[in-house]
């Protein structure tokens, strides 16, 4: 004999959608950066990459030539941080442009990519553009980024919630 337990039910609909929401929200961002990759072949001289994965807003990951994969870091901007953000709203800035940016290079034209040296973390520093129009300045024209071509940048965190950020830093003891 089976008991009834109020509200299980619902916890068994919530459990299979919750499955397929875990699914689908894995895989249809690797399905699109696989789309993107076979689409869009960048090439660099006489190298030629493809984007095997767009990691967040400025930084995407390449395969070029049968070589292991490889970070690159987009120039000519600055998006907001998706693995340390300051704030809620930047964490929410952050996957708006990681998906602004998948968007761009999937319904892009013909898109070309320059090297242009190493960060200080190795990535490649590589501009991409859809013919003569730089990804950057789509970027920021979209409000998914600014400007940015080295050196300090700004936070993306303003009012109440720069004070919160400051507020956990003094908490933790990493403040200065």
């Amino acid at each position: 004999m089976r008991r009834h337990i109020p509200g299980l039910r619902w916890l068994r609909l919530l459990r299979g959608r919750l499955v397929w929401v875990v699914v689908l929200a894995v895989a249809v961002p690797a399905l699109l950066d696989l789309v993107i990759g076979v689409l869009h072949p960048l090439r660099d001289g006489n190298q030629t990459c493809r984007i095997v994965q767009v990691v967040d807003g400025d930084t995407v990951r390449l395969w070029c030539n049968g070589t292991d994969t490889e970070r690159a870091r987009l120039t000519g901007f600055d998006a907001p941080e998706l693995f340390s953000p300051k704030c809620t709203a930047e964490v929410v800035a952050a996957q708006q442009a990681k998906w602004a940016l998948r968007l761009m290079l999937l319904w892009a034209a013909e898109l070309q990519m320059q090297r242009r040296g190493t960060d200080r973390y190795g990535r490649s520093l590589v501009a991409l553009s859809d013919g003569p129009v730089l990804l950057a300045a789509r970027m920021i024209a979209a409000g998914n980024g600014r400007a940015y071509d080295g050196g300090r940048r700004g936070g993306w965190c303003t009012g109440e919630q720069d004070a919160a950020a400051q507020d956990r830093q003094v908490i933790s003891g990493s403040a200065a």
